[in-house]
């Protein structure tokens, strides 16, 4: 008789719907993009599926702009955090509060630690940005690091590969009362094309393929 009950109880068990996972308190829901959409619970974000599972846990430095200019194409310009060729944007700061950037993958990894003031969206597997290089340079007489920051309009793969330098930026204030988000002074404009621009030549467009 007991066996009978047990079979039963197990036939009705295994007729039930499994129930989809269920998320609770939800603030505000980003589009999707690439087959996620960003989820946010109070100042963290994290990402769901098509089936409205989380895939990537809540985490607080995904990047997003509430004061977004649309105009801008940008780390200015994202308003949502979306993922473009596999990629999205992340934010840390660094130790005076200027906020550099960097992407993690669908699975939430790390792929290009958070290196850039400024950074265009990728396609065709790359873009520009404005490097920071910060170098330790010594201590002074309480003990502090000392740091050097260079700048430079780089091109970078989406695996983090910087294969292009181009200009060495100067006049970028590192204290955050007086800065702000410098312009990227280089743009792909075709596969093998960039365009660099100065303050007193404008623009000026140089190939990016190697002649033999």
């Amino acid at each position: 008789m007991k066996k009978r009950i047990f079979l039963w109880v197990f036939t009705i068990l295994v007729a039930l719907p499994i129930s989809a996972q269920v998320l609770q308190n939800i603030d505000e829901i980003a589009p999707f993009s690439e087959g996620l959409a960003a989820v946010r619970k109070g100042q963290q974000w994290g990402f769901i599926n098509e089936e409205g599972k989380l895939v990537i846990e809540f985490r607080d430095d995904i990047y997003t702009n509430p004061k977004v200019d649309v105009t801008k194409k940008d780390v200015l310009g994202v308003q949502f955090p979306m993922f473009n060729e596999g990629l999205c944007l992340i934010k840390q700061t660094v130790e005076d509060g200027v906020p550099v950037y960097g992407f993690i993958d669908k699975t939430g990894a790390v792929v290009i630690k958070p290196q850039f003031l400024n950074i265009y969206p990728f396609k065709d597997g790359y873009t520009t940005g404005v490097l920071l290089d910060k170098t330790v340079k010594g201590e002074n007489e309480f003990k502090l690091d000392i740091y050097e920051y260079k700048f430079f309009d780089v091109k970078v793969s989406t695996s983090g590969e910087i294969t292009d330098y181009f200009e060495n930026r100067d006049h970028i204030l590192m204290t955050i009362r007086r800065y702000t988000t410098p312009t990227i002074n280089a743009k792909l404009i075709s596969t093998g094309l960039v365009a660099l621009h100065t303050p007193d030549n404008g623009w000026t467009i140089k190939s990016l393929i190697e002649k033999k």
